[in-house]
């Protein structure tokens, strides 16, 4: 397929605004004398843009690797976070549920949600939003 024929293909595609692309890896391509019509043979395989671009936006919302992070830690603040951990929090006032929520979106022990919600008044983005950043 020359350069000018995969040209008029992605125009013709990118004009349709179709999200599923017909890939021919070796097409065998004729056109027509009369007219620009092409035929195109070979194995089509489709390729699904949409679901492309998901995967690609599901990776940007990956967990990041806090391994180096926990290593680069000097022991007595490693120590101090562990002994924080460890303290039992008064819930009173916050919801089970939201406590949850705030655990598993977060990625945090059960004090630090407790404290952050109880900071955050209640507010549970707030208190996702100052775990994470």
């Amino acid at each position: 397929m020359t350069t000018e024929e995969k040209e008029i293909l992605a125009a013709k595609l990118e004009e349709q605004k179709i999200d599923i692309m017909f890939v021919i890896s070796k097409p065998d391509v004729f056109k027509s004398p009369a007219s620009d019509t092409y035929v195109i043979f070979g194995e089509a395989k489709i390729e699904d843009l949409s679901s492309q671009m998901q995967s690609q936006a599901a990776e940007q919302f990956k967990a990041p690797d806090l391994s180096n992070v926990i290593k680069g830690e000097s022991s007595s603040s490693a120590a101090a976070v562990v002994q924080d951990d460890d303290e039992d929090v008064d819930e009173d006032g916050v919801e089970p549920k939201d406590i949850e929520l705030v655990m598993t979106q977060a990625g945090v022990t059960r004090p630090k949600a407790v404290k952050a919600l109880k900071s955050a008044d209640g507010d549970i983005v707030t208190a996702i939003m100052e775990l994470t950043t």
